[in-house]
């Protein structure tokens, strides 16, 4: 959410924002918004000088009565009544236009940053950089559940059966591996200097209109029936809700946090032979970073954050790409983001694995967070990123440390997380 500061001083280059973003029907959203904020300026001024009318009033009855001028007094007294009434009409007025006009900021996006390029969808998005040789073997790669299934570590006809299509279960080395993975990225992250984390796994609803959008909310989230609760599709979810409400100690800054959790999602309009197997599914486990800073040091932390995830994936031997996300493609929260992207040399191109994006204040303004200032309160800026997320980032390790004979090799980071062995063998 964007300070009305903005919209009232800039309307024009909010405007300008949306159609960058492709949001032409929003608009109107803006004229809404500062019609509103008119109306609420006017009502919030009339119930001062209600306030202060009655407060003048008021202190003329104790006088009056003391000289013994009841009848004044009482007259005095049904028009602080009067004033009384009017005054909690036009407080219900002002609560009512503060609800509509948070109701719009939320809807318009956050403004872009000036180095983000400009397109409709992902197929704009710009690759920025390769870290490692991408290779494609000379013998063939088998699809991921293929592999899987031959090393005895995959029973997805199980899972449909207990929970229908989108689950898996993952057994013996395969199953390990995805542990291996997950506590290795966690022990690279807290030796990053980042405070390891584990959240809750449900969230209020008023903490999932505070870390994303409307849109973002219906396309993911699963409510608990009967409850005012959220499965999380991400821990940066319950992560950033930590600090909802709270004034920060400017001192503290910056929180930098790495965290566990399972996730849950509901992946509309998932399809194609990519989207099956393990690739895009309901219910997965991620390791997340989180970082909470002053305005002005948050895109040196950006950078930072993508960093670390290329850092990961190069350390297990997959090579990777970075790719600038166009305008169209952000969410309403972010100002910029990047996707780290794996290669697969099955399909012999690069998918994602994970995302990093700076929201700059647009969510801690959402949530409350404020940060106690010299001069003030002010909000800090929040960002989030990826680590890794199996089963997705399995595919990319499996496909890229594949052999011929259909074993895995294991790489030296990850050996002592696998008790030591440096294949994954057929038994």
């Amino acid at each position: 959410m964007i300070d009305i500061k903005l919209v009232r001083e800039n309307p024009e280059m909010v405007k300008e924002n949306m159609k960058k973003k492709f949001q032409d029907h929003k608009i109107g959203l803006v004229d809404e918004v500062l019609e509103l904020d008119k109306l609420n300026r006017a009502t919030k001024l009339k119930g001062d000088e209600l306030r202060m009318s009655r407060n003048n009033l008021s202190s003329q009855i104790g006088m009056l009565m003391k000289n013994g001028q009841k009848d004044e007094a009482e007259s005095i007294k049904k028009q602080v009544n009067e004033i009384n009434n009017e005054l909690a009409e036009n407080e219900q007025l002002e609560e009512k236009y503060a609800s509509d006009i948070k109701n719009i900021m939320m809807k318009i996006p956050n403004i872009i940053d000036e180095s983000v390029p400009i397109g409709k969808d992902d197929s704009f998005n710009v690759e920025v950089q390769k870290y490692g040789d991408p290779v494609v073997p000379d013998f063939e790669i088998p699809y991921h559940t293929e592999i899987m299934e031959n090393l005895s570590g995959l029973d997805l006809d199980s899972a449909r059966r207990v929970a229908g299509q989108g689950f898996y279960y993952l057994i013996g080395d395969i199953a390990r591996l995805h542990s291996a993975v997950i506590s290795y990225a966690r022990d690279f992250m807290i030796n990053k200097g980042f405070t390891y984390c584990v959240p809750p796994f449900m969230i209020r609803s008023d903490v999932v209109t505070g870390v994303m959008s409307f849109e973002e909310m219906d396309a993911m989230m699963y409510k608990i029936e009967g409850e005012d609760l959220y499965l999380i599709g991400t821990s940066e979810h319950s992560m950033i809700g930590k600090f909802k409400d709270q004034i920060l100690q400017k001192s503290d800054l910056p929180y930098t946090m790495t965290s566990y959790s399972p996730c849950f999602r509901k992946e509309k309009g998932a399809h194609g032979l990519e989207e099956r197997g393990v690739y895009r599914i309901h219910q997965f486990e991620k390791q997340e970073m989180i970082v909470v800073c002053e305005p002005e040091e948050s895109y040196d932390w950006y950078n930072k954050m993508w960093s670390y995830t290329v850092e990961l994936f190069r350390s297990l031997d997959i090579p990777v790409r970075t790719l600038e996300c166009c305008s169209g493609d952000l969410a309403d929260l972010k100002a910029k983001s990047v996707d780290v992207e794996a290669w697969s040399p099955r399909q012999k191109k690069y998918f994602e694995v994970g995302s990093c994006s700076n929201l700059t204040d647009a969510q801690s303004r959402r949530l409350g967070i404020r940060v106690k200032g010299d001069k003030g309160n002010y909000y800090p800026h929040t960002l989030n990123n990826t680590v890794i997320a199996p089963p997705r980032m399995l595919i990319a390790f499996l496909e890229n440390n594949y052999n011929e004979d259909g074993s895995i090799n294991i790489p030296e980071v990850l050996r002592p997380y696998m008790g030591n062995i440096d294949k994954i063998c057929k038994k």
